[in-house]
């Protein structure tokens, strides 16, 4: 029999063992998302397992966030590409289901969001039509072979970025990765995360999670946060500045993350998610890498939609064009305390 259980911080090492171990695991599986979630952003978790004979055989990471501006939702994994529940057996996959669909009766919210990066069987529940396609492609160990896997004008565009003498360097601190990613979203009407969400990720996850900061000269202009998953890298929270357009940057740092994340063993890039027609979708098409559907699921609460909070919608565009406008030192204000509900 299938019993499901609060994950409880004894039960962390059990659990991150089942999510390390399981071929749907990913890295948003793991537990230390919920204490980083309630901590920074104050949303309540509902983390749980389904159990049998003493053996975790299925997690449900799942955060309530609820916010006057974007609606009251359960969702697994929020502020993650992926992370909805994963199982070992049909009958733990239907436990873990169930159990969501009882907290949704118990918190009164109006959807429950699975977030799956492969398909998944989930009968009753809504699926979303396409918007978001992720990206994921093996890594050689040999640089040369890379390169040679970009498609010839987004290499040329890498090269680039070489002859212009720009150069990276690893760190695990947040200032700069802050600066420049504050700069970037700006620039693209999107509220940025607090500065202590990327401190808290990089204390958190420690040699799984650094950054990489492109310099031309001494001056950063570029910078990702990139995590680190068994044998994959996913570079994450990432943006240039205007400096960076001009010298290539953006296409030189992605590429120092490949041939930093080979040398470190790492066997598949995983791109991450962007929606449908953006042009961060078409950036990462022109490096070659296929482009895989995501898999999102609903439970809805009687007369509740499927949440949609894409910034194509029509309804976001002039928010969008005024964000792109505010000074960066007002948009570093307000941004955290919008970003918090978009989840």
């Amino acid at each position: 029999m299938v019993k499901v259980r609060a994950l409880a911080e004894k039960d962390e090492p059990a659990w991150d063992k089942f999510v390390h171990g399981s071929p749907l695991g990913t890295f948003f599986h793991l537990s230390a998302w919920r204490g980083l979630i309630e901590r920074v952003f104050r949303h309540r978790t509902y983390y749980a397992f389904a159990e049998q004979d003493g053996a975790i055989t299925g997690v449900l990471p799942l955060a309530h966030v609820r916010t006057r501006l974007f609606g009251n939702t359960l969702i697994s994994t929020p502020f993650c590409v992926y992370g909805g529940p994963i199982a070992a057996d049909a009958e733990s996959a239907r436990a873990l289901q169930a159990h969501a669909a009882g907290l949704m009766e118990q918190t009164r919210v109006s959807a429950v969001e699975f977030r799956y990066l492969g398909e998944a069987e989930c009968p009753g529940w809504i699926e979303r039509p396409p918007l978001y396609e992720t990206f994921r492609r093996p890594l050689d160990a040999d640089d040369e072979r890379n390169m040679k896997a970009i498609p010839r004008k987004q290499r040329a565009v890498v090269r680039k970025g070489i002859q212009n003498g720009l150069r990276s360097v690893v760190q695990h601190e947040a200032g700069t990765l802050f600066r420049v990613y504050a700069e970037s979203v700006r620039n693209l009407g999107t509220p940025v995360f607090p500065r202590r969400w990327f401190a808290a990720l990089l204390e958190r996850f420690g040699q799984n999670a650094d950054v990489v900061t492109v310099l031309d000269g001494e001056a950063p202009i570029a910078a990702v946060l990139n995590f680190y998953f068994r044998d994959e890298v996913l570079p994450y929270y990432g943006g240039g500045t205007e400096a960076a357009r001009r010298r290539a940057g953006n296409d030189f740092m992605y590429w120092e993350v490949m041939r930093l994340a080979a040398a470190r063993g790492c066997k598949m890039f995983d791109f991450g998610r962007s929606k449908i027609g953006t042009g961060s979708h078409a950036f990462k098409h022109n490096w070659g890498f296929p482009a895989m559907p995501l898999h999102y699921h609903y439970k809805l609460a009687r007369g509740a939609g499927i949440p949609d909070q894409n910034p194509l919608n029509p309804k976001y565009r002039i928010f969008i064009a005024a964000w792109r406008r505010l000074p960066l030192p007002v948009a570093n204000v307000l941004g955290p305390m919008i970003v918090r509900g978009l989840g």
